[in-house]
């Protein structure tokens, strides 16, 4: 009898429970059938294509689809076919140079960025200079790479006009191995520096303004209040962003190296995923690309989740 009751007594609960989480979607359900595109999004091409990742094991073969493609002999067939290449070594030096000095040199731009759109009280010229900041962001690579061509170019650009006509020597920034990488970079800050600038801008909205009066009070100027209440208040926000950078350390950028690498700089831009491109979508080698998307997605991973636990270690919050 009192094995039954006790039952009874854990049981209504869990059905209490479950009673209140249905009331409270229904109640809500407007927002629920606005997060379904979302949700779609995420399964369709997300989590769907992660079927694919089967081919890094098998000799795909199109006549006989995924599933009755013949396995790989040995299994890591692929694996090692990208690991004992000769380029492997400087395939993963430029990808992890590249990615490194795009994380460190795209990340404190917007931020600085960001605290001067902030502090600036003159509305107007906020909105204006914000907007030029973040068009870029819309640009294709294409015409970005164009505009490097007419600032950069070593027979027509603007810079070394400039350089020819004060006696100097033209510098070839598109075409020497000593300037590219600094191009990638500087490109890639100038295209993104005013779109990563909004998130930190809306970080530094939600920070309490009784804040700021407080330290007007106690005599702190613009630089003291930005050392001690804005950059504390989005640390939490800085460290998000790079544990997501993170997680794409192994991408280095392919769309816009695709777009402005050349011979001349093929040994310090060639990265894995231009070589795989070439090596393994070209030759229409589906099981080599299929590996390596693999390798590259577990290695970021391993990032995101040691990161993760680095942070909270630190005392922030992380991704969760």
């Amino acid at each position: 009898m009192e094995r039954a009751i006790e039952i009874r007594s854990t049981a209504h609960p869990q059905k209490k429970a479950a009673r209140s989480l249905w009331k409270a979607v229904l109640q809500h359900q407007m927002l629920y059938w606005m997060l379904l595109p979302g949700l779609a999004y995420f399964i369709v091409y997300r989590y769907v294509p992660m079927f694919g990742a089967v081919l890094a094991f098998k000799e795909f073969d199109f006549s006989l689809g995924i599933l009755a493609s013949p396995w790989a002999d040995p299994w890591h067939k692929h694996f090692t076919f990208f690991f004992e290449s000769p380029y492997f070594s400087q395939l993963l030096t430029n990808t992890l140079l590249i990615s490194l000095y795009k994380l460190v040199f795209g990340t404190i731009p917007p931020i600085l960025v960001a605290v001067l759109f902030y502090e600036c009280r003159t509305l107007w010229f906020r909105n204006v200079v914000q907007t030029l900041s973040f068009m870029p962001h819309f640009l294709s690579w294409v015409i970005v790479y164009g505009i490097s061509i007419a600032f950069l170019s070593e027979t027509t650009g603007l810079f070394n006009r400039w350089f020819t006509e004060s006696g100097l020597d033209p510098v070839p920034f598109l075409t020497s191995s000593e300037w590219f990488r600094g191009v990638l970079v500087g490109t890639d800050m100038w295209k993104d520096m005013g779109w990563g600038a909004i998130i930190y801008l809306a970080a530094m909205s939600s920070i309490d303004p009784t804040l700021y009066e407080a330290a007007r009070v106690d005599g702190a100027g613009r630089l003291r209040m930005i050392w001690s209440i804005t950059l504390p208040g989005i640390r939490n926000i800085i460290v998000l962003m790079i544990i997501l950078k993170l997680g794409h350390l192994l991408d280095a950028g392919f769309e816009q190296i695709y777009v402005m690498y050349n011979v001349h700089v093929m040994p310090v831009s060639d990265i894995i995923d231009t070589w795989v491109f070439r090596v393994g979508l070209e030759q229409m080698n589906f099981g080599l690309a299929s590996a390596v998307g693999l390798f590259k997605s577990l290695i970021g991973l391993v990032l995101v989740v040691g990161s993760n636990a680095l942070a909270k270690r630190w005392g922030d919050e992380g991704l969760w």
